[in-house]
Protein backbone atom coordinates (compact mmCIF):
# COMPACT_ATOMS: atom_id res chain seq x y z
CA UNK A 1 0.00 0.00 0.00
CA UNK A 2 1.50 3.52 -1.02
CA UNK A 3 0.03 6.53 0.99
CA UNK A 4 -0.82 9.56 -1.47
CA UNK A 5 -0.18 12.79 -0.79
CA UNK A 6 -2.65 15.63 -1.62
CA UNK A 7 -0.55 16.74 -4.56
CA UNK A 8 -1.77 14.27 -7.17
CA UNK A 9 -4.92 14.43 -6.17
CA UNK A 10 -5.20 17.93 -7.73
CA UNK A 11 -3.31 17.03 -10.69
CA UNK A 12 -5.65 13.39 -11.33
CA UNK A 13 -8.47 16.19 -10.85
CA UNK A 14 -7.25 19.01 -13.32
CA UNK A 15 -6.77 17.67 -16.75
CA UNK A 16 -5.24 21.12 -17.43
CA UNK A 17 -2.41 20.08 -15.42
CA UNK A 18 0.99 19.47 -17.22
CA UNK A 19 1.50 16.27 -14.79
CA UNK A 20 -2.25 14.90 -15.07
CA UNK A 21 -1.79 12.42 -17.70
CA UNK A 22 1.25 10.99 -15.69
CA UNK A 23 -0.63 10.49 -12.45
CA UNK A 24 -3.66 8.69 -14.50
CA UNK A 25 -0.85 6.50 -15.69
CA UNK A 26 0.90 6.14 -12.92
CA UNK A 27 -2.83 5.34 -11.34
CA UNK A 28 -3.96 2.96 -14.07
CA UNK A 29 -0.29 1.07 -13.23
CA UNK A 30 -0.38 0.70 -9.54
CA UNK A 31 -4.31 -0.78 -10.01
CA UNK A 32 -2.64 -3.55 -12.52
CA UNK A 33 0.19 -4.26 -9.55
CA UNK A 34 -2.77 -4.73 -7.18
CA UNK A 35 -1.07 -2.25 -5.28
CA UNK A 36 -3.73 0.08 -3.30
CA UNK A 37 -3.30 3.55 -3.00
CA UNK A 38 -4.59 4.88 0.26
CA UNK A 39 -5.58 8.24 1.04
CA UNK A 40 -6.28 9.62 4.59
CA UNK A 41 -9.17 12.60 5.74
CA UNK A 42 -6.30 15.27 5.64
CA UNK A 43 -5.63 14.15 1.90
CA UNK A 44 -9.87 15.15 1.39
CA UNK A 45 -9.26 18.24 3.59
CA UNK A 46 -6.29 19.84 1.75
CA UNK A 47 -7.83 19.15 -1.59
CA UNK A 48 -11.07 20.80 -1.03
CA UNK A 49 -8.99 23.95 0.02
CA UNK A 50 -6.56 24.40 -3.14
CA UNK A 51 -9.92 22.69 -5.01
CA UNK A 52 -12.30 25.10 -4.20
CA UNK A 53 -9.48 28.09 -3.99
CA UNK A 54 -9.83 30.90 -7.18
CA UNK A 55 -7.33 29.82 -9.79
CA UNK A 56 -6.11 33.60 -9.13
CA UNK A 57 -4.30 32.23 -5.76
CA UNK A 58 -3.46 28.92 -7.17
CA UNK A 59 -6.24 26.81 -6.89
CA UNK A 60 -8.46 25.04 -8.73
CA UNK A 61 -11.58 27.47 -9.00
CA UNK A 62 -13.74 24.41 -8.35
CA UNK A 63 -16.67 25.12 -6.99
CA UNK A 64 -18.00 23.42 -3.78
CA UNK A 65 -20.04 20.63 -5.82
CA UNK A 66 -17.51 20.01 -8.08
CA UNK A 67 -15.17 19.50 -5.25
CA UNK A 68 -17.41 16.79 -3.48
CA UNK A 69 -18.10 15.33 -6.32
CA UNK A 70 -13.95 14.66 -6.56
CA UNK A 71 -13.96 13.86 -2.69
CA UNK A 72 -16.42 11.19 -3.22
CA UNK A 73 -14.46 9.54 -6.28
CA UNK A 74 -11.09 9.83 -3.95
CA UNK A 75 -13.32 7.82 -1.96
CA UNK A 76 -14.36 5.26 -4.19
CA UNK A 77 -11.34 4.68 -6.05
CA UNK A 78 -8.76 4.84 -3.24
CA UNK A 79 -8.13 2.73 -0.30
CA UNK A 80 -9.69 5.71 2.44
CA UNK A 81 -8.30 4.69 5.86
CA UNK A 82 -9.74 7.03 8.70
CA UNK A 83 -8.17 8.79 11.63
CA UNK A 84 -7.24 7.83 14.48
CA UNK A 85 -6.63 9.31 18.10
CA UNK A 86 -3.19 7.35 17.80
CA UNK A 87 -1.94 9.81 15.31
CA UNK A 88 -1.90 13.18 17.19
CA UNK A 89 0.86 11.99 19.86
CA UNK A 90 2.91 10.17 16.99
CA UNK A 91 2.78 13.36 14.98
CA UNK A 92 4.09 15.59 18.06
CA UNK A 93 6.83 13.68 18.21
CA UNK A 94 7.63 13.53 14.40
CA UNK A 95 7.25 18.07 14.54
CA UNK A 96 9.51 18.10 17.36
CA UNK A 97 12.01 15.81 16.48
CA UNK A 98 12.30 17.01 13.32
CA UNK A 99 11.42 20.62 13.57
CA UNK A 100 8.67 21.36 11.18
CA UNK A 101 7.49 24.41 11.24
CA UNK A 102 4.98 25.88 8.99
CA UNK A 103 2.90 24.06 6.55
CA UNK A 104 5.83 21.27 6.69
CA UNK A 105 4.09 20.49 10.05
CA UNK A 106 0.72 19.53 7.51
CA UNK A 107 3.07 16.57 6.10
CA UNK A 108 4.70 15.41 8.87
CA UNK A 109 0.66 14.28 9.58
CA UNK A 110 0.46 12.35 6.54
CA UNK A 111 4.02 10.65 8.21
CA UNK A 112 2.28 10.17 11.37
CA UNK A 113 -0.67 8.73 9.80
CA UNK A 114 1.52 6.21 7.45
CA UNK A 115 3.28 5.54 10.90
CA UNK A 116 0.00 4.73 12.86
CA UNK A 117 -1.23 2.16 9.31
CA UNK A 118 2.08 0.52 8.96
CA UNK A 119 2.68 2.33 5.76
CA UNK A 120 6.49 3.23 4.27
CA UNK A 121 5.72 4.97 0.94
CA UNK A 122 4.14 7.82 -0.21
CA UNK A 123 3.47 9.23 -3.81
CA UNK A 124 4.25 12.82 -3.99
CA UNK A 125 5.55 15.69 -6.46
CA UNK A 126 7.24 17.35 -3.81
CA UNK A 127 9.75 14.64 -2.29
CA UNK A 128 11.70 16.99 -0.79
CA UNK A 129 9.33 17.75 1.56
CA UNK A 130 9.18 13.99 2.83
CA UNK A 131 13.48 13.60 2.73
CA UNK A 132 13.72 14.36 5.97
CA UNK A 133 11.95 11.42 7.28
CA UNK A 134 13.86 8.39 7.33
CA UNK A 135 12.41 4.65 6.63
CA UNK A 136 9.78 6.31 4.58
CA UNK A 137 10.53 5.52 0.50
CA UNK A 138 9.32 8.77 -1.28
CA UNK A 139 8.22 7.97 -4.65
CA UNK A 140 8.23 10.65 -7.33
CA UNK A 141 5.27 9.73 -9.93
CA UNK A 142 7.36 11.31 -12.75
CA UNK A 143 9.77 8.50 -11.94
CA UNK A 144 7.18 5.18 -11.99
CA UNK A 145 7.13 4.49 -15.27
CA UNK A 146 9.57 3.83 -17.68
CA UNK A 147 10.07 6.35 -20.63
CA UNK A 148 8.83 5.77 -23.78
Amino acid sequence: MIQLDTNPLLRYANPLDADHRVVLDVFDYYKTLQTDLCIVPQNLYEFWTAATRPTSVNGLGFTAEEARKSLDHFVSRFHFIPDSAAICPVWESLVVQYDCKGKVAHDARLVAAMKVHGLNSILTFNTVDFARYPNIAVIDPRTVLPAS
